[in-house]
């Protein structure tokens, strides 16, 4: 039982931290390689090829360099940059030092990436009344373990202590007191409030919501007529409300994969075979994890980078690669695929199922080619899947 369980009051009176490495995976390789420090250094793909940035120090961020921009663009950006290539086995090393550091002080941890999580320090264990200084004793022991500073936000709430990690980067340390949240939020700008990407913040600006004191003179029902389900999440943003808890244990949401072509793809043909293969590797995982889910959704990259996703689900669930391709081509027949260059691909079941189907999960041999001689023509292939599975809705 966790501790908020134990004691219901402690959600009116929760303190909660959220911890965000800064620059992680720069300033890894500028630990563990001196010569770089005080360098703008970009981990990535290099800028001869078709990678993007994973990361860049604060060094490089000065020019305007930012995670997944292209690296050649990064490289006109600031020529003496240095590439380096990711190591994801030694980011993973130094999270799970982490990870042990926040365990020392709280049951209460809610990694959000490899980088950065939530801590309940309501109730912790130097029973020290003060979320600040838990904070602050925590950013010390991951300097001492580490070598890396961390900035750290303080407040009563996920939301806002999320919002306070993120003003004074890096090394820095942000408390928003329950009487200064309401201050600091009419300040805000709109783009900076959860949940508000491109789109949403575009439909904002419409209306006239700029600033987070614009968003808090919209009613609830306002709201919720522009926005959907959401309008009710952004009414309660806007005066400092959120109730969501810290959750130690976080389910897993989707199982995917993607892939990045060094060469742009354009035949169709080409695409359904990489993405033939791409089902398979999704199918053979969720076998092996003996789960399934409703919904299936394509990812597509075109070569200006523009991105989109299109998805379908089945009450019935995926449950295997067959499953899977038996609704891949309807989705590739609602992009431009084959007429629009394309860079990366990519599958992800989501909307996840526990429950094994009536006889078990199927184990099937793909038989290769992947379609026969005399389907060979995609538009073919598309056609004939577009007229099956009718309880199967498509969607962007």
């Amino acid at each position: 039982m966790s501790l908020q369980a134990k004691n219901p009051s402690l959600k009116s009176h929760r303190k909660i931290i959220h911890i965000d490495m800064d620059a992680f995976f720069a300033s890894v390789e500028q630990l563990d390689n001196p010569a770089l420090r005080g360098k703008p250094v970009i981990v990535g793909g290099a800028p001869q090829g078709r990678g993007v940035v994973a990361a860049c120090s604060y060094e490089a961020r000065a020019f305007g360099i930012h995670s997944a921009m292209p690296s050649a663009r990064a490289y006109t950006l600031c020529r003496h940059a240095v590439f380096v290539r990711p190591r994801k086995e030694r980011y993973q090393e130094v999270s799970h030092q982490i990870r042990a550091i926040f365990s020392r002080y709280s049951p209460l941890v809610e990694p959000l990436s490899i980088d950065e999580a939530f801590l309940d320090t309501t109730v912790n264990t130097l029973n020290n009344p003060s979320a600040t200084h838990v904070a602050q004793i925590i950013r010390g022991d991951i300097y001492r373990t580490t070598g890396l500073t961390a900035s750290a936000g303080v407040s009563y709430n996920k939301f806002l202590a999320k919002l306070a990690s993120d003003q004074d980067k890096p090394d820095g340390l942000t408390v928003i007191t329950p009487q200064k949240a309401r201050s600091f939020l009419r300040s805000l700008p709109i783009r900076r409030f959860y949940g508000v990407g491109k789109v949403t913040e575009q439909k904002m600006h419409g209306l006239g919501i700029r600033t987070g004191r614009d968003l808090e003179k919209f009613s609830q029902a306002e709201l919720t007529a522009a926005f959907g389900s959401s309008g009710c999440f952004f009414y309660d943003m806007a005066r400092g409300i959120d109730n969501r808890p810290v959750q130690p244990h976080q389910t897993r949401k989707s199982i995917g994969t993607e892939t990045t072509f060094q060469e742009d793809i354009y035949q169709l043909e080409e695409v359904l075979n990489i993405l033939q293969s791409l089902a398979n590797q999704v199918g053979n995982a969720l076998s092996r994890k003996k789960i399934g889910g409703r919904t299936l959704s394509l990812k597509v990259r075109y070569d200006d980078f523009t991105t989109i996703s299109r998805s379908c689900s089945k009450r019935a669930g995926f449950y295997s690669q067959h499953d899977i391709w038996q609704q891949v081509p309807p989705l590739v027949a609602a992009t431009e695929a084959g007429r629009r260059k394309i860079r990366l691909l990519g599958l992800t079941i989501s909307n996840l199922l526990d429950e094994i189907p009536p006889g078990g999960l199927r184990y099937e041999q793909l038989l290769l080619p992947f379609y026969s001689k005399e389907d060979n023509s995609p538009t073919t292939l598309i056609a004939k899947i577009r007229q099956a599975n009718n309880n199967v809705d498509c969607f962007g």
